[in-house]
């Protein structure tokens, strides 16, 4: 049986000097963000820029990173420092569904460590592991903001929320 043992996402991260490369739509797309924020805070669009770099990449990789840090003349570091503190940013590609289960005290009371280990051994994986077939990966998270409904879980940017067992079956089995 799997356990649930929490894995670090960043000692996957990969360095390069590589630049990414970005259709002439993506980058008019990222220069519609730099027009919501004044020439001076372009730094604030980094959130934004971020999401369309994992879009069009599949996660946020050091290429894409070096990309948006010349695109806002920033330095690579100031991008890290961004995308490796918000969970929302995946470091390595994941599945196609990504199973983002909460691990803090609410939810830890009612029951998460169960809730994990029942998903993580129906799919044969350990948190921060990602199935064979690329169908899904599995994270702990920091709180997802839910701790009247705990334990709850998010897949993509759907909430799960009073998870038992069987609901969790129910749920990946409709998953395709």
């Amino acid at each position: 049986m799997a356990s649930a043992v929490a894995t670090d996402f960043t000692n996957k991260v990969l360095f390069s000097d590589e630049v990414a490369e970005f259709s002439p739509e993506v980058v008019k797309e990222m220069e519609s963000h730099l027009t919501k924020y004044p020439p001076e805070r372009k730094r604030s669009a980094l959130i934004p820029l971020l999401f369309v770099i994992q879009r069009e990449r599949g996660y946020v990789d050091n290429p894409g990173v070096n990309f948006l840090a010349k695109f806002l003349g920033l330095e690579v570091t100031d991008v890290w420092e961004t995308a490796t503190f918000y969970s929302m940013f995946n470091l390595r590609k994941i599945g196609k569904h990504h199973i983002q289960i909460c691990k803090t005290l609410s939810c830890k009371i009612m029951g998460e460590p169960g809730i994990t280990d029942h998903i993580c051994h129906k799919l044969g994986i350990h948190p921060g592991e990602t199935t064979e077939d690329g169908k899904f990966t599995v994270s702990l998270v920091e709180c997802l903001g839910s701790c009247g409904t705990a334990p709850m879980m998010q897949i993509g940017f759907d909430y799960y929320e009073n998870l038992t067992p069987e609901k969790c079956d129910e749920i990946l089995d409709k998953l395709d």
